[in-house]
């Protein structure tokens, strides 16, 4: 991980990935991965599981 440990807000996705890089939608890098298929399955699934939580929230 890479720069503070701030919590991801919600206005932070989509992720997406740069290289080795996973970085918020203003472009701050959030991690570095060792390669590049890494980081986008991890902003895959962090994308993933904020979508899911986003419906909860509005299906409650």
């Amino acid at each position: 991980m890479t720069g503070t440990n701030e919590p991801l807000k919600p206005e932070d996705f989509p992720l997406e990935a740069d290289k080795e890089r996973v970085q918020r939608q203003d472009g701050k890098p959030i991690a570095t991965t060792k390669n590049e298929a890494m980081a986008h399955e991890i902003a895959e699934r962090l994308n993933a599981e904020e979508h899911r939580r986003e419906e909860d929230k509005w299906s409650a």
